[in-house]
């Protein structure tokens, strides 16, 4: 007897895409948290310490959006989620870009999550169409 999938079942790709971003952008944050936990020469905490936060933040809020937009009825109210969902997309690249210009030491995952954004947004743009 085969296994079924369940995840695959009830929720579109983008929403398992979502949950991929959202376990890169945790693991990306423990891996920062020691470059920016420390305190700058001044004794002041780094201001780039939020940025891994509002990453976390930002991909743990994708999910919730397009689960949101599948229930509606109307697609007023689809779009309406949509447009809340392409923001949250733009704003995770932009904190992206951010992280590049901070003075973390290990950037190495910084591309791979770009990518995977970028996929996230084709994906989001069929789903937008089908939707």
């Amino acid at each position: 007897m085969k296994k079924r999938n369940i995840n695959s079942l009830r929720y579109p790709p983008l929403y398992s895409k979502a949950l991929e971003i959202l376990s890169l952008s945790r693991h990306m944050s423990y891996l920062y948290q020691d470059d920016l936990s420390g305190l700058q020469s001044n004794g002041q905490e780094h201001p780039e310490i939020y940025f891994t936060g509002d990453i976390i933040q930002q991909s743990f809020s994708l999910g919730p959006e397009i689960l949101k937009a599948e229930e509606q009825t109307y697609s007023e109210d689809k779009m309406r989620y949509v447009a809340r969902l392409k923001n949250l997309t733009k704003k995770l690249f932009y904190t992206c870009e951010r992280l590049e210009h901070s003075s973390i030491q290990g950037k190495e995952f910084l591309p791979l999550f770009r990518k995977e954004l970028k996929q996230f947004k084709k994906l989001q743009r069929t789903w937008t169409l089908m939707l």
